[in-house]
């Protein structure tokens, strides 16, 4: 996998280069690899973006999620992860991942 963008205070992170892999989804108490031949579309807007995989669904809540949603039709998207307990509250700039989920679709 390539080398992802530093400073994470989005919640999400960038590779340098186009078509990655897969998506590596980091919750708190466990992680998730989906690969993006399995990505079939997302949607959203500025408070939440929803990734729908064969498999499984991601949703992000949080403030300033457009610019997710431009990372993601960029295909630079490699990670997105849920902010740690006290980093629910608020960030230096308010804007970024305050909340993140997977379901597992039922066949």
């Amino acid at each position: 996998m390539s080398m992802a963008s530093a400073g994470n205070q989005r919640g999400w992170r960038i590779g340098r280069e186009r078509s990655q892999i897969a998506l590596e989804v980091v919750l708190l108490d466990r992680m998730y690899v989906l690969p993006w031949a399995q990505f079939l579309y997302a949607e959203g807007g500025d408070d939440e973006v929803r990734l729908v995989f064969a498999t499984h669904d991601v949703l992000a809540r949080g403030a300033g999620l457009q610019a997710l949603l431009a990372d993601l039709a960029a295909q630079r998207l490699v990670g997105i992860d849920a902010p740690a307990r006290p980093d629910r509250f608020g960030g230096a700039s308010g804007r970024g991942v305050c909340e993140l989920f997977v379901q597992k679709v039922d066949s």
